[in-house]
């Protein structure tokens, strides 16, 4: 054998070597990238396990044409008040104010305390729901008219 097959196998063999390299590289942040993925889903579902709410009431003035939704968080995670949505009657509302045990400055809704969201509409509401932003919502079919 000459030179030329002995040069022609190391340019194959240097070649099969760099797309290994280059194989493994985009395998291996492949799967850490499904890895990490599948972490952040497992972390999201343990939130949505510890998160729980109740709608203690739901009371609509018709005086002053204000809906006054108080929630209490009975989970163990702490929730965000800009990130909890509020439905009245399946229709997206924003809140006109919100309070965190008589708190209007704080954003952080720790487990145990009571949110309450005041919301002026012209209408009676017949059904309020409160939804969290891990997607875990409660409903009050019950609203007191005063």
């Amino acid at each position: 054998m000459g030179f030329g097959v002995s040069g022609s196998t190391a340019i194959i063999f240097l070649g099969v070597l760099i797309a290994t390299g280059t194989l493994y590289t985009a395998t291996s942040n492949a799967a850490e990238n499904v890895l990490d993925a599948r972490d952040a889903e497992s972390e999201r579902a343990l939130e949505r396990t510890n998160t729980e709410i109740t709608i203690a009431n739901a009371t609509y003035n018709s005086t002053s044409d204000v809906l006054s939704v108080n929630v209490t968080n009975t989970g163990a995670t702490t929730l965000e008040v800009d990130e909890t949505t509020l439905l009245v009657d399946n229709a997206y509302t924003a809140p006109g104010s919100t309070s965190v045990d008589g708190d209007t400055t704080t954003n952080l809704w720790y487990a145990g305390q009571n949110l309450t969201m005041n919301y002026t509409t012209t209408t009676t509401p017949s059904r309020v729901k409160v939804v969290t932003s891990t997607g875990v919502a409660a409903t009050n079919e019950t609203v007191v008219v005063s």
